[in-house]
């Protein structure tokens, strides 16, 4: 047993008896359950129950066993002074308040529906699925189960709005310099992430505004406080990049990175570092406010255009500095703005409309709608479980529901798990 399911049951009062009495004999009306309390203190605030003829307004405390009360030293604190009910599984032991009045308990063991009882176990105990409910999400009603994706959407939306705050706190609100930033970490993918949000954090969003006006300026920027242009290179374009490097430095007054921050090894050509920082250097040459260009984005049409960029011609027969290689466009790929969409645009969107009072959810569902799903592990398992994930807004959902309910056993806070718990 545990007192998760305890505070699940007192919370929608899952109690089959019509009549409750408690461990003293006194009879019980719950007239109000209180307010569950996530913060320390006792389990349940500001109930209102009846007990005999008096009406009690305060705070309820659940334990497995009454004598939890002592183990956990509520006694000697005050914040347990105020609790007018002790619900238990178990009564082992008598609990007194300080006058020295036993406090009113209440035991469940006989006064739990031993169907919720029996769905419960069965959920919670059970190992040998993928996810708890592997064997039944599939029989939950389509009303419960879309209701409930578009809430896990949005909770991961407010996931991620706490790196984006963050970042906005540093910059002091300039959503252009959080862009950059936040384009940079997803440029950079999963092994370069970091790398990446180092180099956007390298230098003040206003130099890369005075100078990406210039293709050459911008790249020598970025690649410079990359580390990436302090070799001996007999190629032009990188003499060039090297000698602009030389006078934004001291200009700006610049500290670059060391270019081992970046990985290259065991990575699709494609990927490599300098492709990606070249890419980020012809997107925001092209755009001179590209955040502003964001915001007016409404279809998906729209922002793959946006992220429509060249390359410089140098880079068309390169993927390093040194190598060339055979000619390729380098343009940026469907699946790769997709991400970018998903993991910069659409949580950015989202702050910055939660920001101005404007309430735009619709109009960012319509765009994850439209984004074809990730294809990962998880995402295929629940497809196996005949979960339908048709759409990268559906793929975000599956993602946090795994990662955030069924990997910790939450299911009394899923609706899914409701459901199936409470199922007759």
């Amino acid at each position: 047993m545990k007192e998760k399911f305890l505070h699940y049951v007192w919370q929608y009062k899952l109690l089959h008896q019509p009549k409750l009495y408690s461990a003293q004999n006194e009879k019980i009306t719950i007239i109000n359950c209180g307010v569950y309390n996530t913060n320390s203190g006792p389990d349940f605030l500001n109930a209102k129950i009846q007990i005999d003829n008096q009406l009690w307004y305060g705070n309820i405390e659940i334990h497995i066993k009454s004598s939890d009360w002592y183990t956990h030293k509520h006694e000697t604190d005050s914040n347990y002074d105020a609790v007018i009910l002790h619900v238990v599984w178990e009564n082992d032991a008598e609990v007194f308040m300080k006058n020295n009045k036993p406090i009113p308990t209440l035991e469940l063991n006989d006064k739990v529906d031993g169907n919720i009882l029996k769905n419960y176990q069965s959920l919670v105990y059970q190992n040998s699925n993928w996810i708890p409910c592997g064997k039944q999400i599939s029989k939950v009603n389509s009303f419960t189960l879309e209701n409930w994706l578009e809430r896990l959407f949005f909770e991961r939306l407010e996931q991620k709005s706490k790196f984006i705050l963050e970042l906005l706190s540093e910059t002091n609100n300039d959503y252009e310099a959080v862009l950059f930033q936040m384009l940079a970490k997803n440029f950079g993918l999963k092994v370069n992430s970091e790398a990446f949000l180092k180099l956007s954090k390298s230098f003040s969003f206003s130099v890369l505004r005075k100078v990406r006006h210039k293709e050459v300026e911008i790249s020598a920027l970025l690649f410079g406080q990359g580390g990436f242009l302090k070799d001996d290179v007999d190629i032009f374009f990188y003499k060039n990049l090297k000698n602009e490097y030389k006078y934004l430095k001291h200009k700006y007054l610049l500290k670059p990175l060391k270019k081992e921050y970046f990985q290259f090894f065991r990575m699709r050509p494609s990927n490599f570092p300098t492709i990606r920082i070249a890419q980020l250097s012809a997107l925001y040459c092209k755009h001179q406010n590209l955040f502003a260009e964001v915001l007016k984005s409404e279809n998906i049409e729209f922002l793959y255009d946006l992220f429509d960029i060249k390359v410089h011609p140098f880079w068309k027969s390169h993927y390093t500095f040194k190598k060339e290689s055979k000619k390729s466009s380098k343009k940026l790929s469907k699946s790769f703005i997709d991400l970018v969409i998903i993991n910069t645009i659409i949580p950015l969107k989202y702050v910055y409309f939660k920001s101005k009072g404007i309430l735009k959810e619709e109009e960012l569902l319509s765009l994850m709608k439209s984004l074809k799903p990730e294809r990962n592990s998880i995402i295929t398992n629940f497809e196996n479980l005949k979960v339908k994930c048709d759409n990268s807004y559906a793929s975000q959902s599956l993602l946090q529901l795994k990662n955030r309910y069924c990997d910790a056993k939450r299911c009394l806070e899923c609706a899914i798990g409701d459901q199936l718990v409470k199922a007759q």
